[in-house]
């Protein structure tokens, strides 16, 4: 859990304008930051599930709101992810249109749409 003067600092620096503390861009960075903590005290903890379940509910949640951003503000979340140093989800078309988006790179002997990765 983030102490009050890192998140206080995260909001300063990713606000959109004066006393924006929920707008996307603050709400991404708090989570990025709050994953990279609990991904350090899963490293010393590994048994700790209860951790381990809250940090892929924040990886879900940051996923949900990169998406938004992305489909809403593609500029900003340019911006973001340079700031963050966080890579940009990959994109993958299925036959039937439909699109996967994943966050980690594939492994080399996955398939997709007839091209070997």
């Amino acid at each position: 859990m983030l102490d009050k003067k890192k998140k206080a600092a995260l909001i300063k620096k990713f606000q959109t304008h004066a006393g924006d503390t929920g707008s996307n861009e603050v709400q991404i960075a708090i989570l990025v930051a709050e994953i990279d903590e609990l991904a350090e005290h899963l490293k010393t903890h590994p048994k700790d599930h209860s951790s381990r379940r809250g940090l892929l509910r924040k990886v879900s949640s940051r996923r949900n709101l990169m998406r938004y951003l992305k489909k809403e503000n593609p500029e900003s979340y340019d911006v973001l992810i340079k700031k963050l140093k966080i890579k940009p989800a990959k994109v993958i078309a299925k036959p039937d249109g439909t699109t996967i988006e994943l966050e980690e790179e594939l492994p080399d002997d996955i398939e997709i749409m007839g091209k070997q990765t």
